[in-house]
């Protein structure tokens, strides 16, 4: 097997999606929420295709549709219709349970508030994905945690429980925890939201080498000008994609 990636250790024997390959794509998205009587549609017909080693940043106002278009590739939530293909499986194909297997090994989530696991440790937080989804064996997992938090820069802190880190740090754990299993897409909801301007930077950086090494990232963003780390921006506008300009596109766009 022949692979790009460095930062994300792929695991043997594990299938990659090649660069220039569309890693990522939704067509005609449509996300409807009810309650009651009412309704409210998220999102409205979105289309967005992107690649293998491509690092997007969607952006947009509070209540756009940014996140629930992020849960809707992660498999995180489903849409009420529309096609959402990840990495070569079509969403609507699976099952709940396929759904959680899938999703396990093939998307990374990163979220602005960490998410890490209190009672364990940054290492404990990073072995859990491969034991819930049995990619590594048990002699391999915490080795594998060490390296991935050598490539965050917090390889010193592994034994030390969250409450203990600091934003930056507990975010950095969280993207060695997000890389687990290598998956060939990571989503990112407001990774930065929580933390200091330089230590936001550090972070980018990081998403910016994960897409560098063959890894598509697709981050959700409102609050800072990214266009430094992205290769493309998309805007989203009352859950439809707004339409582009030329300071939106960093490298050629491609269709969404």
């Amino acid at each position: 097997m022949t692979t790009t990636r460095t930062l994300g250790l792929p695991i043997a024997g594990q299938q990659e999606t090649g660069r220039g390959e569309a890693a990522v794509s939704v067509t005609g998205a449509v996300k409807t929420y009810r309650d009651g009587t009412a309704e409210f549609e998220a999102l409205r017909g979105v289309d967005l295709r992107a690649q293998a080693g491509e690092f997007v940043a969607i952006v947009g106002r509070s209540g756009s549709g940014k996140s629930t278009l992020l849960n809707l590739v992660a498999g995180i939530d489903r849409p009420t219709s529309g096609r959402i293909e990840v990495a070569g499986t079509v969403l609507g194909d699976l099952s709940e349970n396929k759904l959680a297997a899938w999703r396990g090994k093939t998307v990374g989530v990163v979220f602005q508030f960490f998410q890490l696991l209190p009672t364990l440790t940054a290492a404990e937080n990073v072995m859990l994905p491969m034991e819930l989804c049995r990619t590594i064996p048990v002699r391999q997992r915490r080795p594998r945690a060490l390296e991935l938090l050598e490539r965050v820069g917090i390889a010193a802190l592994a034994d030390k429980l969250p409450s203990t880190l600091s934003g930056g740090e507990q975010q950095r754990a969280a993207i060695a925890r997000a890389m687990a299993n290598d998956p060939p897409v990571l989503v990112a909801d407001e990774p930065t939201g929580n933390l200091d301007a330089q230590t936001g930077d550090t972070v980018l950086d990081l998403l910016a080498e994960l897409a560098a090494t063959g890894t598509c990232v697709l981050m959700v963003t409102h609050e800072r000008d990214v266009t430094r780390w992205v290769q493309r921006t998309v805007s989203l506008a009352d859950g439809r994609i707004a339409p582009s300009s030329p300071a939106d596109d960093v490298t050629e766009a491609v269709s969404c």
